[in-house]
């Protein structure tokens, strides 16, 4: 059964988002706990799933992925029942392409993506060459991130 992080483990979540490759000590240090205790606490988030992984924060622009765009995808459920497809598999078929994420939702669209590309030329060629091309899609509409 997984705990309910206290003050302690809240304060040490706080830092680990920030900064996930501190070592303990430093945490200890910011959070004013023992070492050992700080590393019990991560050991204890983690095994408990309240950590999930350890991640990094790229500068985008330096590995040739700049721009990023939400697209709003609608699908026809009609087609999906007559091909015997779900909007799971749908977002299955999209996660494939190598998107960021792709999340299903409620509200005036079905499925919302978040994708990654060098600039708008490689945009045009992943949303009309292969986005579109998923078999349920019935309509996109593309939120370009501008800052």
């Amino acid at each position: 059964m997984t705990s309910i992080p206290d003050e302690k483990d809240k304060k040490i979540l706080e830092i680990l988002q920030e900064h996930a490759d501190y070592p303990t000590r430093k945490i200890a240090k910011k959070t004013l706990l023992p070492i050992t205790t700080v590393h019990n606490r991560i050991t204890k988030l983690r095994k408990e799933g309240i950590i999930k992984k350890f991640t990094i924060e790229l500068d985008y622009t330096k590995v040739n992925l700049g721009q990023l765009a939400y697209i709003l995808v609608s699908t026809n459920l009609q087609v999906l029942r007559e091909r015997k497809k779900t909007q799971y598999d749908v977002v299955n078929e999209i996660k494939k392409l190598g998107v960021v994420r792709a999340d299903i939702v409620s509200g005036g669209t079905d499925i919302v993506v978040s994708v990654r590309v060098k600039d708008i030329p490689e945009y045009d060629k992943f949303l009309l060459g292969k986005l579109q091309n998923i078999e349920g899609i019935n309509k996109t509409q593309t939120l370009m991130v501008i800052h």
